[in-house]
């Protein structure tokens, strides 16, 4: 969909934008606005649902909910599933109020909540304020690796928060538009926001409410593809314009190592050749083999580091900077 129109003059400025982002939901979405629309009675404010390709009338509702609460809604349709992160990076390109919200559409996260994370984000200075279930209504096959998750996470990112996966979170408009949430990179839009200079992150302990309707909509395998995610974040945050600090010092040691152990075969054979003492091939050596297959992956590594910087230096954004101010 072209986002265009959603992103023209035309729409007013508000105090806030509530991002949810949903995937067939439709017995939830009536009772989520109206119960919005109850805690926020006399705001400017509105509620940017964005429909991931459903397939049942989840998209018929927003439709519904947008001629009853009229400027309140605007609604974002995919032709297929794209995924969460995908559904939060266009909400967040459309947004116009001050403080953005984001928070499920399964009524698990509790609209009672936004008024204090609207509150500490203006008047406690944070960027980003990111809620914490720590009384949880979850099976234990979700709330261990969860745990663990968690712990991983704050390891890698040096983020204090507890729980980093929690859709209920509370940001500057100006966040939402310096991070690209892209993959499945929505778990960690704190990371992505610390590395782009959001430093003043804080965390809300908030009410999880137990699912009323339908089934969640992600399996085991989130907790996999969520490590892969972290792994790449760590690794794009610290070497992702500077690959060949990573690769090339890789492959100089991988390569200086397999060369030491090259001329340490070779200089032995020398000098079983000058003193006429008996020594095996150097091809029946297998730590010749060791020594080669060092040099020609320590190669490899440094040329990579090599095509990185090529790519990095020619990449559109890679001299667009954060500002914080200027005069």
């Amino acid at each position: 969909m072209d986002t265009d129109q959603l992103t023209s003059p035309t729409r007013p400025e508000c105090d806030l934008s509530i991002v949810v982002p949903l995937f067939n939901e439709e017995e939830s979405l009536p009772e989520l606005m109206s119960w919005i629309d109850r805690v926020l009675t006399g705001r400017t404010y509105e509620v940017v649902f964005v429909d991931d390709g459903s397939s049942d009338g989840s998209w018929q509702v927003v439709q519904g909910l947008k001629e009853q609460y009229s400027n309140k809604v605007v609604g974002i349709s995919f032709a297929r599933n794209q995924g969460k992160s995908a559904a939060l990076h266009t909400g967040f390109k459309v947004v116009k109020g001050k403080v953005v919200i984001t928070m499920d559409a399964d009524l698990q996260d509790s609209p009672e909540e936004v008024p204090e994370l609207e509150r500490r984000i203006l008047e406690e200075g944070y960027d980003l304020v990111s809620g914490w279930k720590k009384k949880r209504h979850d099976p234990i096959t979700k709330t261990v690796p969860t745990k663990l998750y968690n712990w991983a996470t704050r390891r890698v990112s040096g983020i204090h928060l507890h729980d980093f996966n929690c859709g209920l979170k509370a940001y500057r408009r100006e966040v939402v538009q310096a991070v690209e949430v892209n993959g499945e990179m929505h778990r960690y839009i704190p990371v992505l926001a610390k590395q782009a200079g959001f430093s003043r992150i804080g965390e809300q302990v908030v009410q999880h409410q137990a699912r009323k309707y339908g089934t969640t909509k992600f399996g085991l395998e989130r907790f996999v593809n969520g490590f892969l995610d972290l792994l790449t974040i760590a690794f794009l945050g610290r070497f992702g314009h500077k690959p060949m600090h990573l690769f090339g010092v890789l492959g100089s040691l991988m390569f200086a190592g397999g060369f030491a152990l090259f001329a340490g075969i070779g200089g032995y054979k020398l000098w079983a050749l000058y003193s006429e003492v008996a020594a095996r091939n150097i091809a029946d050596i297998s730590a010749f083999h060791l020594a080669l297959a060092f040099m020609v992956m320590g190669l490899q590594l440094f040329l990579a580091g090599f095509v990185g910087e090529l790519v990095t230096r020619n990449a559109p954004s890679r001299n667009v900077y954060l500002l914080k101010d200027t005069l």
